[in-house]
Formats: structure tokens, C-alpha cells, sequence
């Protein structure tokens, strides 16, 4: 496919990331007073990849190895990041999403799927069928793990 053959497709994925950016905005209004759109990003990074390297953090989250220690450090003063340095490599810090900072993702996540479901139930079945192979291949592509994988990462 070129370049400009890819137009329609970037610019459906832009209006529909508007719409999707405006429901994550929503659902993080409740919780907008315990962390910031960042904070729950990194929370969800921890979820669903498991405990990671305060490097590892940095490099998912696209930050520098600073920017992600002062966030895990905001985070491990609410209770919802644990972090434990490992006897045999003591350079390394290890970061964990605590069972507090499981319980806020599903109240966001929760939120989220309540109002996803309004939207996509008013789409024709057609729609909703086509959707779901197009919105998991695209999420695969951008490097997203599917919820349904998250409990199956770490022990």
C-alpha cells in the first residue's frame, strides 16, 4: 500500500483516537484528585506487563529513567507502586502495581468500558464485528497487550 493510500485510514484512526482520548479524559475525572493521566498510564504499563525495571518503566512509558523515577516516587507515596531492589544486582530498582493501584485502574477501566458500551451499541452489528478485528490488529500493531492477557504475564 503507499503512503497516500494510507490517508483514509490515518484519518479515521484520528478522529476515532479524539473520540477515544475524550472517554479516557471522562474516566479519569473521578479519580483526577489521586493521580494524573501519566500516573495511570505507568499504572497500566505496570498491570499489564508485570513488575519492571524502573529502566524498563521509562522505556515503555517513553520517558527518560528521571522522569520515571520521580513519577514512581510520587506513585509509591500514594501506596499504588512498590518498589524492591534485588540482593544480587543492587543497581537495579524493581517496580510493582500494589493491590491499591489495581483496584483504581478497574474503577478507571470500569468507567471506560460503561461508556464504550453506550457508543459502540448505538453502531450497526456489521460495524461492531468489523471494529473488533480492526481495533485488536491495530492495537497489536502499536504494541498493546490485551486485557485478557494481563493476569497471564506474571506469576
Amino acid at each position: 500500500m503507499q503512503e497516500k493510500d494510507l490517508d483514509p485510514l490515518i484519518d479515521a484512526a484520528l478522529a476515532a483516537s479524539r473520540a477515544l482520548v475524550a472517554i479516557s479524559t471522562r474516566s479519569l475525572a473521578a479519580v483526577e484528585d489521586e493521580i494524573t493521566p501519566a500516573q495511570h498510564r505507568a499504572l497500566v504499563v505496570l498491570r499489564s506487563r508485570g513488575p519492571q525495571t524502573l529502566q524498563a518503566l521509562a522505556a515503555d512509558l517513553g520517558v527518560v529513567p528521571s522522569t520515571a523515577t520521580r513519577m514512581s516516587d510520587r506513585l509509591m507515596a500514594k501506596g499504588l507502586v512498590a518498589r524492591s531492589v534485588p540482593e544480587d544486582d543492587r543497581r537495579l530498582v524493581n517496580l510493582e502495581a500494589t493491590p491499591k493501584a489495581d483496584a483504581l485502574v478497574a474503577r478507571v477501566t470500569a468507567a471506560r468500558r460503561a461508556e464504550l458500551r453506550t457508543a459502540m451499541a448505538a453502531m450497526a452489528a456489521g460495524d461492531q464485528v468489523a471494529f473488533v478485528s480492526s481495533m485488536r490488529a491495530f492495537a497489536e500493531a502499536a504494541g498493546e497487550v490485551p486485557d485478557d492477557a494481563w493476569p497471564t504475564l506474571w506469576p
